[in-house]
């Protein structure tokens, strides 16, 4: 997959393949292509796998609450305001406590419907009380079996971050 940014007139790009099964991720940029194994990460590759698992976190964020559901604490509340479309939803807010990984102490509150997919989020830093992002979730593809967001923009601002080239195989 091709984790994308474009804010205003910048664009950022950088490709990831993950061989899910071995845990071999290869990162491509214009500047670089570099390989390592997510069981081998060392000081050299912190800032690698943290772009990982940054870009990897926004295209399977659903997927992350199954795998990282003993890394966090949860609230689910029905009935609430979602801050983008001001729709009535359902809000799941995670914390993902405050050791391990490489961002401990962050929440995200997840705005759904009766549906269960993710209309829009929340990202707070260390768990603060006041937003640092809030996204939409948007253009859902189904891919082998997975419903995925391809498209997140911010209503504040010229932001969206979106993926292109995502096969799974």
């Amino acid at each position: 997959f091709t984790f994308n940014v474009d804010r205003e007139d910048e664009h950022f790009e950088r490709t990831w393949l993950w061989e899910t099964g071995s845990n071999d991720v290869t990162m491509m940029t214009r500047q670089d292509t570099i390989s390592y194994n997510r069981k081998s990460v060392d000081s050299t590759m912190t800032a690698t796998d943290g772009g990982f698992v940054n870009d990897k976190f926004w295209l399977l964020a659903p997927y992350q609450l199954v795998w990282d559901q003993k890394s966090f604490t949860h609230k689910h509340t029905e009935n609430v305001e979602a801050p983008i479309s001001k729709a009535t939803m359902h809000k799941l807010t995670t914390v993902y406590n405050n050791e391990g990984g490489y961002t401990p102490g962050d929440a995200y509150d997840y705005y759904f419907g009766d549906d269960y997919i993710i209309k829009e989020w929340v990202y707070r830093k260390e768990n603060q009380s006041e937003p640092n992002m809030v996204t939409t979730w948007e253009d859902y593809k189904n891919l082998n079996g997975l419903h995925i967001s391809m498209m997140h923009k911010r209503p504040d601002t010229d932001f969206s971050l979106y993926f292109s080239g995502v096969e799974v195989k």
